[in-house]
């Protein structure tokens, strides 16, 4: 048999330069890694002023539409942004190059005040690589002194329904493991069988749900459903069609004019503000109801839609989704641009494709929207200022890395190719050892394994 030898291929590259180059791909990370650590300061900032919130559903999401961060990038920097403003120190060495943002982000998954320090030095003696096997390692303990607590959560069950002054019913309360893995599985069954009976109702796609709703409002509606799923075993919860209905009443003076005197309330007395009822009479059935001097019904008018459905799925075809810059959720509510109670005509030059949040934007929260004449859409901030469809492009200079490595020298750091080089010497990690030393809670290292 014929055993090929090994070959050494001669390179014609100089060790030196492989060598500088390596040393320039490293003292231009431990810049990038600085200037991220000054970006996640602003992220912060940025978030917790509510800078985002002028439509955008979340700071990912602005960081999304703004910057061009992909969404799940956008939350973890936003999440790593939080957890810094908490832990100075791993936040400074961010900032100084000595741990890049790899090491930050799994540290910050279970860094607390308390066991910063420990968690500093494993950041900086470690590869990412060791970095990731402690941090596993460190949750594993976390659960196993979390699980010590099952007795105190088992007593501390409990299930709170109240009403608000706002006709709002909170429910807040705690359930032990077993309970809750019941309820979201009955949750689960729940939203299924609301989104089979929306897939083949007689109208689809005629009335399908203006707006892709949240995780949070599935819940809300897939809890009625289980109520009403227990209440017909033994009681009648009324007529479908009158169960899921919402009724509200309201002048139309004030329909017209948010500020005239009039009611505006639901059928059970709540009072609601008159925007919010221009919101929802913008896309709904409506009836009008004539009433006499002492307040009693003299006439009573056919139930209408103020979209008609052939209106409706034209607006759809044309608009594909909501209108407000950098939301673009596939489904949305009708929105007169001129309100039909002010003499807005139902048609599609009057009418715009809004989600549930941006609608709710438009008519509560001061934005405005008009169709120019050449179709086309603008919005403005409740402060009159114009919000574009694309935000406007950043400067960026003709040598970002030199820029980088300049504003980091105004600050003071001096950066070089081995500021965040680890203290690793090539022995092989421990994770044993490493978190019955760093852990606090690690009474049992031996459990843990990888």
């Amino acid at each position: 048999m014929d055993i090929g030898a090994l070959h050494v291929v001669a390179t014609s590259e100089p060790v030196a330069e492989l060598e500088r180059l390596g040393d320039e791909i490293a003292e231009l990370s431990a810049n990038l890694d600085a200037a991220t650590a000054r970006l996640l300061e602003l992220i912060r900032e940025f978030d917790a002023r509510g800078g985002w919130n002028h439509g955008c559903r979340s700071c990912a999401h602005w960081l999304n539409w703004r910057v061009g961060m992909q969404l799940g990038a956008a939350r973890e920097h936003v999440r790593v942004a939080r957890a810094l403003g908490s832990l100075p120190r791993l936040a400074d060495a961010l900032a100084r190059g000595e741990l890049s943002y790899s090491k930050v982000r799994a540290l910050t998954r279970i860094a607390t005040p308390e066991a910063e320090e420990q968690l500093l030095t494993i950041g900086k003696a470690g590869t990412a690589c060791d970095v990731e096997r402690i941090v596993r390692g460190w949750r594993r303990v976390d659960r196993l002194a979390e699980a010590r607590e099952d007795t105190r959560r088992y007593k501390a069950r409990a299930l709170h329904v109240y009403q608000n002054e706002d006709g709002m019913v909170r429910i807040r309360g705690r359930l032990t493991a077993e309970q809750g893995a019941v309820l979201m599985q009955a949750l689960a069954a729940a939203r299924e069988t609301l989104y089979q009976r929306t897939r083949s109702a007689p109208s689809w796609p005629d009335d399908v749900p203006e707006e892709t709703p949240s995780m949070e409002q599935l819940q809300a509606d897939a809890l009625t459903l289980l109520a009403e799923a227990a209440l017909h075993h033994s009681l009648d919860p009324g007529a479908p069609g009158e169960r899921f209905q919402v009724v509200v009443h309201v002048d139309a003076g004030v329909l017209a004019d948010a500020d005239a005197p009039g009611q505006s309330v639901l059928d059970g007395g709540t009072h609601v503000p008159a925007g919010t009822s221009q919101r929802l009479a913008c896309d709904a059935t409506r009836v009008i109801m004539r009433h006499d001097g002492e307040g009693q019904i003299v006439e009573v008018g056919a139930r209408t839609r103020t979209i008609p459905p052939a209106i409706r799925r034209a607006l759809h075809h044309r608009d594909r989704g909501c209108r407000f810059p950098g939301c673009g959720l596939a489904f949305g509510q009708g929105h007169h641009i001129r309100h039909w109670a002010n003499g807005g005509p139902t048609t599609l030059s009057n009418l715009a494709m809004l989600c549930r949040r941006h609608h709710r934007a438009v008519h509560e929260e001061g934005y405005r929207v008009e169709r120019q004449p050449d179709g086309t859409l603008r919005f403005m901030r409740p402060d009159g200022r114009l919000l574009p469809d694309v935000p406007p492009p950043p400067a960026v200079p003709k040598d970002p890395a030199q820029s980088i490595r300049a504003t980091n020298e105004a600050a003071g750091l001096r950066l070089h190719a081995r500021t965040a080089c680890p203290g690793w010497r090539g022995e092989r990690l421990d994770v044993v050892w490493a978190i019955d030393v760093l852990h606090p809670l690690a009474l049992k290292p031996q459990t843990v394994r990888e």
